[in-house]
């Protein structure tokens, strides 16, 4: 068979993830950048927040852009990326735009990564949690299938 069926992230499942995620950041009193992507990494939606910096839209985009591309949180890559360790520079692949900062969750339906929600404008765990309750808002939603 030279093609393969394979669940998709959709723009209602992308809106499913911003809202949540925003709930989250106003719990939290941090107003955050959220972004989300297809598994193809291509931005579905996203929210500035009031209040949320400005520098953090890219970050927050990159971060759902890594989550989805290499299948997994950009949390991480914390202990790797620090002169030295065996990730040390690959936040330069990819045109720079890989993140190693925590704030970025791919969402898994089916085993297969779909898309991703970053996060970005509180501390790294801020962003992080923000970014996971955009991904079990989806998961929840649709369907018992869905894992993280």
């Amino acid at each position: 068979m030279s093609t393969k069926s394979m669940p998709v992230l959709t723009l209602q499942g992308a809106r499913t993830a911003v809202a949540a995620a925003e709930k989250r950041a106003q719990e939290i009193g941090v107003p955050m950048n959220i972004a989300v992507v297809d598994s193809s990494l291509h931005l579905l939606a996203f929210a500035r927040m009031d209040g949320a910096k400005l520098t953090s839209v890219d970050i927050a985009i990159n971060k759902a852009f890594t989550a989805a591309g290499h299948r997994a949180p950009t949390s991480i890559y914390k202990d790797n990326v620090w002169p030295g360790g065996p990730a040390f520079g690959i936040n330069n692949s990819n045109g720079g735009r890989f993140m190693t900062i925590a704030g970025g969750v791919p969402v898994v339906q089916d085993g297969v990564v779909v898309g991703a929600v970053g996060c970005s404008t509180g501390t790294p765990p801020q962003d992080e949690d923000v970014a996971g309750k955009g991904v079990e808002a989806v998961v929840k939603t649709f369907g018992p299938k869905a894992k993280l």
